[in-house]
């Protein structure tokens, strides 16, 4: 019996040992760092990369939690969903009086479940969105040199259920996190790292985490089925297109229009070939394949096309199309919708992340009563051009059953003609 117990004592003192040796190898102290502007300028630069502007847009976000805990996170409302085993919380983050329990689907009271709920979401949910909360009232930024590139260093003096944690952030060279270093209260070794790397772009336009892998013994945290959208400002972008006969639209074939009186179109939509006309020039143009186009002077066609005339001519109908079929598209690929409040009255705000000639342009649209578009406010930064008004006037019914608008008036009094404005098949 001796014996076991001196086996027993051996094995706890190596055991021990063990784990100091461990701990003394990976712990690392927290960094000092600097803060300041220049601590939080790379903060906006890593919020931007993330489009910070689309998260506080976002209505609803759908992620689990190492498939045992599965959400539905109404952000606007305030409202998550929260579920695991038999049990399901409708979580009132702001009242926690107006909070719903169930277990086995049945309503019950229990506050261990509320208290219990709220521990996981505030948890989990910082695994889904923590570059988004580097801002947040309580939050410290500092900048480190790590590997002799800057990191940012957040620290939370406040809020959640472990105030005084702290989390650098790694960033590639394009401001997006790649990982990040943590000095928590719940894991007692400093500087454990998980990757922040394997990002889904969202419908809402957020870019979130899939899966992490932390460098404590590999641990993998998948984070499920991760979802972003704004389900009412899809509503609302759907009433405009009911209002203009966007079905129509979508079985039409031929639009025809000019612009201003100095260009003129004629605009195969089903074959997506476009006859784009100014002063003595006419490209038959192909927008998704340029090199099948022809440039024509005087009517005679050039052997060899001009690429710059081919170019000019994709650059005006990308533009000139915009003014005539912008509220078709809110739907296009790379489109964001988001809802904001104009003249306290809804508006649907449309940002292109792909497409056109200046992606990352944004246009507000306001509405009449009936949801037809009456105007819009432009933000196109490579023009410096930030909330610029112009009209949606004069709205036609074309041959094709389609509404499409005659006229533009912007807030300087400049009126822009789309000539006759036509839509058949």
């Amino acid at each position: 019996m001796k014996k076991f117990f001196k086996f027993l004592a051996y094995t706890v003192l190596i055991l021990f040992v063990g784990v100091l040796i461990f701990y003394f190898s990976k712990n690392e102290a927290l960094p000092e760092g600097k803060k300041g502007k220049d601590a939080d300028a790379l903060a906006i630069k890593m919020i931007n990369a993330l489009n910070g502007e689309a998260y506080e847009n976002t209505e609803v976000l759908e992620w689990s939690f190492r498939n045992t805990h599965h959400y539905k996170w109404y952000k606007k409302q305030h409202i998550v969903e929260v579920k695991w085993d038999d049990n399901k919380v409708v979580l009132d983050t702001k009242n926690k009086k107006k909070t719903a329990v169930f277990v086995a689907k049945k309503s019950v009271k229990n506050q261990s479940l509320i208290k219990q709920a709220t521990r996981f979401f505030n948890n989990d949910s910082f695994w889904l969105v923590a570059p988004y909360k580097i801002f947040d009232k309580g939050t410290e930024r500092r900048i480190v040199k790590h590997n002799n590139k800057d990191a940012l260093l957040i620290t939370y003096t406040s809020g959640g259920d472990t105030p005084g944690d702290s989390y650098l952030w790694i960033l590639d060279d394009n401001y997006l996190p790649t990982s990040y270093k943590m000095w928590t209260k719940i894991i007692p070794i400093g500087g454990v790292s998980a990757t922040w790397n394997q990002l889904k772009n969202t419908e809402s336009g957020i870019k979130l985490p899939t899966n992490h892998t932390l460098s404590l013994f590999g641990l993998e945290i998948p984070m499920g089925n991760v979802r972003a959208y704004n389900p009412k400002a899809n509503e609302l972008a759907n009433k405009i297109l009911n209002r203009i006969k966007h079905n129509a639209y979508q079985k039409t074939r031929y639009l025809e229009w000019s612009f201003s009186g100095r260009r003129s179109f004629k605009w195969d939509k089903e074959k997506h070939v476009a006859d784009v006309s100014w002063d003595s020039i006419r490209v038959n143009l192909y927008p998704t394949n340029k090199e099948k186009s022809t440039v024509y002077f005087n009517n005679k066609k050039q052997e060899t096309p001009n690429a710059k005339i081919i170019n000019r001519a994709w650059n005006i109908f990308n533009n000139d199309s915009f003014w005539l079929v912008a509220p078709h598209k809110l739907f296009d690929n790379g489109a964001i919708r988001s809802i904001e409040k104009k003249n306290n009255k809804t508006a649907l705000l449309i940002k292109y992340t792909t497409g056109g000639t200046t992606p990352g342009d944004s246009y507000l649209w306001i509405l009449d009563e009936t949801y037809l578009p009456i105007a819009y406010e432009m933000t196109v930064p490579s023009m410096k051009m930030n909330g610029v008004s112009a009209t949606w006037q004069d709205w036609i019914t074309t041959e094709s059953g389609t509404l499409l608008p005659k006229n533009h008036t912007f807030a300087n009094g400049r009126k822009l003609s789309m000539g006759e404005v036509k839509a058949y098949n």
